[in-house]
């Protein structure tokens, strides 16, 4: 194998051997040494990619960010309504969560940068700027009413949506996620949705919740 694929590969490793450390353990209570084991390289080679657990965190991070916003553009390049996309980008990260380490592992380090020299917030912000676009999407189609904040609006789906995650993750270990964003767009949408569009809408999550399923079942 050249070299320089090599190192990409080793690098991979690292990056996945060291989500599943965060994952499991925390931050916090990870040391690199752990790292090491879990990614099957050898200190040397960690420190020859990662000169810091804080850099090595910072790359989960960004593979976890490049992952879950190409989700959210996907869904915009292929026209989806902008109402549905919102629902439907949160579903789909949804299964991220529960079936990739590094997606799971990247959220939660981003809730744990407290810890970190430099603030993490591009995740954050970028997951707001994606919904907005969406929202404006939506109004434009008909579907949001035109009175809608959508730079609050965006704020707030991005924070409800964490919360729903962290509170699944802690009682079921994300088992329950899809039941848990459906009862929130429940509660959500009356708000977001046009009144003339309401009864075309008012089981939105119901339906992509089903359609997604349906989907990952024939996968």
């Amino acid at each position: 194998m050249p070299q320089q694929a090599r190192a990409v590969e080793t690098r991979a490793a690292i990056i996945r051997g060291a989500a599943a450390a965060f994952e499991q353990r925390g931050y916090g209570s990870t040391s690199l040494a752990q790292v090491s084991a879990a990614a099957g390289v050898t200190k040397g080679a960690l420190y020859f990619h990662f000169d810091s657990k804080e850099a090595l965190a910072v790359a989960i991070i960004d593979a976890q960010h490049e992952q879950s916003v190409g989700a959210g553009r996907l869904l915009l390049e292929n026209d989806v309504p902008g109402l549905r996309a919102l629902v439907s980008m949160s579903y789909e990260l949804a299964r991220q969560l529960r079936d990739d380490v590094i997606v799971s592992a990247g959220v939660r380090l981003t809730i744990e940068a407290v810890n970190f020299s430099t603030p993490v917030s591009a995740p954050y912000l970028d997951w707001m700027v994606t919904c907005e676009q969406f929202l404006r999407r939506g109004i434009l189609e008909g579907d949001v009413v035109p009175t809608v904040d959508v730079r609050a609006a965006a704020h707030f789906f991005t924070a409800a949506f964490t919360g729903v995650q962290v509170v699944s993750d802690v009682l079921t270990g994300r088992g329950d996620i899809d039941q848990r964003l459906t009862e929130m767009w429940a509660m959500l949408l009356p708000g977001l949705v046009a009144p003339e569009r309401w009864d075309d809408l008012k089981n939105l999550a119901a339906d992509v919740q089903r359609e997604r399923a349906a989907a990952l079942a024939l996968d």
